[in-house]
Order: C-alpha cells, then sequence, then structure tokens
C-alpha cells in the first residue's frame, strides 16, 4: 500500500460545568479514535482510557490493512472485556462504565488506500472533500431514532429531552455492533473524529465553516472546542482534525516512522 502522508490536530476540553473530563482521545497514525465516557454512568472516564488504550495497542503492533475491520472488532471486544473486569463484583461496589467510540484506520480497499471509520454511540465521524462537509456516521441514540421514524426533527433532536440517551455502546451487559463505513482517500480529504459534547452544541453549519476555513487541523480542532465553550460547555468536548496531504507510491507502510515524522512535523500531542 502507498505510504500516506498525513497531518493531524486534537484539542479537549473538560467544559464549563463538568468537573471531570470522561473524554479520550488517540493520534497514533495510522490510526484515530475518539471516546466519550457516560456521563451517567460511574467512571466514563475509566471506559474511554481502555478503549484509548486498546487502540493504541493496534497501532503498536500494526495490522494487515486488508484485514483492518477484523482488528477493529477485536479491538473492541478487548475493550468490552477490561471494561467488564474493571466492574466485576470482586473489584468493589462499582457499576459498569460506559463509552463511545469512533476511530479512523487507513487500510486498503481495492489495492489503494482508503479509511476505515467505526462508530459505536453518539460520538460522530465527518468527512470533508473538495470543500463540502458531511456527517458519514450515525448516532446510535433515542433521538436519532425519532428523526429517521420521522416523530420529530433534527432541529428539534437538539432540545429533546432525550437527546443525550444512547442506544449503543461499550460496557453494557453485551458487545453491541459497530457501525463501519469505508471511504476513499479522495472522498475525505479531511477528517473530524469528535464527541457530542461539539456537534451537540455547534451546529453542522459552523462546523462545516471552522474546517472549511481552517487550513491547519490543529487550528481547526482547537477552534471547535472554542466554538463549543462559547455556545454553553456544558459537556466536555474533544475534536481529532485528520488531514491527507498526499501519497509516497511503493514504499512499505512503516507506522512507527510515520509517527515520529509528524511529531517531528506537528509537535507532539497529549
Amino acid at each position: 500500500m502507498s505510504q500516506v502522508e498525513l497531518h493531524h490536530g486534537a484539542a479537549s476540553d473538560v467544559g464549563l460545568l463538568r468537573e471531570t473530563n470522561e473524554d479520550a482521545y488517540l493520534v497514533a497514525p495510522p490510526v484515530f479514535v475518539v471516546a466519550d465516557g457516560m456521563g451517567g454512568h460511574e467512571a466514563g472516564d475509566v471506559a474511554s482510557r481502555i478503549v484509548v488504550e486498546e487502540f493504541a495497542q493496534l497501532a503498536d503492533r500494526g495490522y494487515e490493512p486488508t484485514r483492518a475491520r477484523e482488528a477493529v472488532a477485536a479491538t473492541l471486544e478487548a475493550s468490552q472485556r477490561r471494561i467488564a473486569e474493571y466492574a466485576a463484583p470482586g473489584a468493589g461496589p462499582r457499576r459498569t462504565p460506559g463509552t463511545t467510540v469512533v476511530a479512523a484506520l487507513l487500510v486498503e480497499q481495492d489495492a489503494a488506500p482508503a479509511w476505515l471509520l467505526a462508530n459505536l454511540g453518539d460520538s460522530r465521524v465527518y468527512a470533508m472533500a473538495e470543500g463540502k462537509v458531511r456527517q458519514v456516521s450515525t448516532d446510535h441514540s433515542v433521538v436519532q431514532e425519532l428523526v429517521d421514524s420521522g416523530q420529530i426533527t433534527a432541529a428539534e433532536a437538539h432540545e429533546h429531552p432525550e437527546r443525550h440517551v444512547i442506544t449503543r455502546a461499550l460496557g453494557g451487559p453485551q458487545l453491541e455492533p459497530a457501525d463501519y463505513f469505508v471511504l476513499t482517500l479522495a472522498e475525505a480529504e479531511r477528517l473530524l473524529l469528535c464527541t457530542d459534547g461539539i456537534s451537540g452544541l455547534v451546529e453542522d453549519d459552523r462546523i462545516t465553516e471552522i474546517l472549511t476555513v481552517s487550513r491547519d487541523p490543529r487550528d481547526a480542532a482547537d477552534r471547535l472546542v472554542a466554538a463549543a465553550l462559547d455556545a454553553g460547555g456544558d459537556d466536555n468536548a474533544t475534536a481529532v482534525v485528520v488531514d491527507v496531504v498526499g501519497l509516497v507510491p511503493d514504499q512499505p507502510y512503516d507506522s512507527e516512522q510515520q509517527r515520529a515524522s509528524l511529531e517531528q512535523k506537528l509537535g507532539a500531542l497529549p
């Protein structure tokens, strides 16, 4: 597979009302992840951290580009097991924490590099191509089901009293199926992975504007979080923005070398 040059930026903030940031993210090219610990559950920050740790191990050991979906599924299963073990009766009186997850991995599709996207919960993936931004993932939430059935409008969903109730996540009684999407690099020149602390407060038009005018992905991530704070900041807010810069054909992909190169160019991110 051709080596893909990526630039990225990430930002996260606890928000204006929360005491703990239960969001977590991973920037480990070619793997990018955002996880949102469920605020209604104890130790949501533990669940989101577990997901990030498992995907970090996947990035470190590497994966077969043509079988990345299986690798992601195995990583989600491992995360589910660790979350359940954390909440096991022998560990004390803990409720099972939960977390959403969105992930983007470079893969090989039809002998060409592409993006594999995975989603569980209401954290989102947006893709930008030729100046246009679209939401790729579909929220696993009560209000999304109401919108899909025609019972409420998308605008009404933002004010619905059950807008934070999700229907799938890691950490429940069983592992729920994730949604998977494959996009060519031309279909996703820029990716945004974000928690609902951004998408729930910042209108899609404003998200599009920020992604369009911010040339540096670091600036884009910072501005998206700032926009969420300006809109009230009633939740943790996290954004990861990834740009496809170019291709270097006929070279084996080396994730460690790529990560070191990008960190040298952009500076290591937390």
